[in-house]
């Protein structure tokens, strides 16, 4: 079939839903949701058999509804309406929640349901709730009311629902002179991504984001009890909460210690272990060992990753191999893996283009010490989405391992023809040749987990649930087996003979000098494209390579 997809963007669920269609041979354009008017003429252009709008904010016109089956997706169960239903769900407690696939009609979430599917609703930020669970129920969802709409023996019921308003701030403020650690973690957590909790900070309004739980530091509640790399703690009525993000009036969404200057006069409050903590904490890298086998965790808000965190990473990892291992595998976040140098940081920088100068310097750092690393084999397990330099920086290790489901953009012309570092010309063409590698920088679509493995740019995908506890195992055997000693061996061979045929140096300088121009260079696409980023300023038109209905040569299929 023909499927258009009308959506604000092409974030993740949406990304997500247009592999899954595509690989099922559907014909899918993408139309962001700007106006009316736009929207009607996407759909006079492409004709689509069905519409499906994965990501809304607002409703579709009765122009389009009133003549195509449009399909929303709304994330919350059969019956549920209204605009902050994941936010409820989270603030209320509930044990389970969902999805629902309904038709639109006039009256908002009202219409008929297609298909539905639910999921245990675990303790978390809404962000990280639907980029996970709440993806993998609209996928099953999606698909079944896909299949309905095809076989058209299907009739969709009409359910009696309850509808909840707009949650607002007056609903979310946390007292916290009063306010348990777990009722403070709730409100955060259910306003978490968008639009955080509104709150002061050191006298001044903000917007709070990024909670974590902390189970030693007490202190008088409310008061700022310190900091710790980029995160700030601060008292409950009976214990603490860390704070690591926080969006000033009028200003971005930074890491904590970024946005307020006057946080760096707090104590210091370090891991009393290094990388390692028995109790829960704010802790951006983790480390633990089993079985001979050493793993990194990195867990940065977004996938973003800084000059600084790069920085630390390349620390943490350079003292992982002096462990007595003979595997590290780099785990990345829960969310994401990687999505590689931190925009938002650059931004907020005196000097952009050299704090982007910087930290593409600070990820190479990162990426050659994996490359380079000749004590342990090195396994990227990536169970969660990465894009542009992540895709790349997982590529550095040894063996990826990749879950089914996962969405990669390896990719960095989106973000105004970035060339791209992160030793991708030397790690790419071995693997998918020449035409291969030009081809994936130059496609701006997202790559899907099975896709990655067809193509040879990663090695193996495995299934979503337990990937983790798979990819444990499939390690802890690696370690354990008999030819290790040969494999490092041959590592450390390869490498040499990669080495005296052209050196890492040769790759990174020759990558570095196209960024440079990108950075400094007289075309400003780059800053441009970041700035808008950043702002999330909306859209006012749709990629050519997504409206595929926009193409001069475009003609529907008889």
């Amino acid at each position: 079939m023909r499927i258009l997809f009308i959506t604000h963007s092409f974030n993740s669920l949406t990304q997500r839903l247009y592999s899954e269609l595509t690989e099922r041979g559907h014909q899918v354009s993408i139309e962001f949701d700007i106006a009316d008017s736009v929207a009607e003429e996407a759909v006079s252009l492409f004709r689509p058999d069905l519409i499906v709008a994965p990501f809304l904010k607002r409703a579709i016109p009765e122009s389009i509804w009133s003549q195509h089956c449009c399909l929303v997706i709304h994330p919350g169960i059969v019956g549920d309406r209204g605009p902050s239903s994941l936010d409820w769900a989270i603030h209320n407690g509930l044990p389970e929640w969902g999805v629902t696939v309904l038709q639109a009609e006039a009256e908002m979430d009202a219409g008929p349901v297609w298909a539905s599917a639910k999921f245990p609703l675990r303790t978390a930020k809404k962000s990280s709730i639907y980029r996970n669970e709440v993806t993998e129920a609209s996928v099953l969802a999606v698909l079944a009311a896909v299949d309905r709409f095809e076989m058209a023996n299907f009739t969709p019921e009409r359910v009696e629902g309850t509808a909840y308003p707009l949650m607002r701030q007056t609903k979310r403020n946390i007292d916290w002179q009063q306010e348990t650690t777990a009722s403070v973690l709730t409100k955060l957590n259910a306003a978490d991504g968008f639009p955080g909790v509104a709150d002061e900070l050191f006298g001044q309004a903000c917007h709070l984001f990024d909670a974590w739980p902390e189970a030693t530091f007490r202190g008088k509640p409310g008061k700022l009890l310190g900091r710790r790399e980029t995160a700030i703690l601060r008292a409950t009525a009976d214990g603490a909460v860390w704070l690591g993000h926080v969006r000033r009036a009028g200003g971005l969404k930074l890491p904590a210690t970024l946005a307020f200057s006057e946080a760096l006069e707090l104590p210091e409050l370090p891991l009393a272990d290094c990388w390692k903590s028995p109790t829960p904490t704010w802790q951006d890298i983790a480390y633990e060992e089993a079985g001979g086998v050493g793993f990194l965790s990195f867990e940065f808000y977004n996938g973003a990753m800084s000059t600084v965190q790069c920085q630390r990473l390349t620390e943490a990892f350079r003292w992982a191999t002096a462990r007595p291992t003979r595997v590290i595998v780099l785990r990345g976040g829960s969310d994401f893996w990687s999505n590689g140098i931190h925009l938002n940081t650059i931004e907020a920088a005196e000097s952009p283009a050299d704090e982007s100068w910087a930290n593409i310097n600070a990820i190479d750092d990162l990426a050659e010490a994996i490359l380079c690393c000749g004590t342990q084999l090195t396994v990227a397990a990536v169970g969660a989405n990465a894009g542009a330099g992540g895709c790349f920086l997982a590529r550095a290790a040894d063996f990826v391992w990749v879950r089914e489901g996962v969405m990669l953009n390896p990719h960095y012309k989106n973000m105004g023809n970035l060339f791209g570092s992160e030793f991708w010309t030397y790690l790419l063409p071995p693997r998918v040749g020449q035409d291969g590698a030009q081809a994936i920088m130059r496609h701006r679509l997202p790559m899907s987990a099975q896709e990655s493995v067809r193509l040879g740019f990663y090695d193996a995908c495995l299934p979503g649930p337990g990937f983790a506890v798979d990819a444990a195992r499939r390690a802890a055997e690696l370690a354990a087996a008999p030819d290790v000693s040969e494999r490092l061996a041959a590592k450390q061979a390869k490498r040499a003979a990669d080495e005296a045929l052209k050196p890492l140096a040769s790759y990174r300088a020759e990558e570095l000098r196209e960024m440079r121009r990108n950075f400094y260079g007289f075309d400003p696409s780059y800053h441009v494209a970041r700035y808008h980023f950043v702002a999330r300023t909306p859209h006012s038109w749709t990629p050519r390579h997504l409206a595929k209905h926009r193409d001069l040569d475009w003609e529907v299929p008889e």
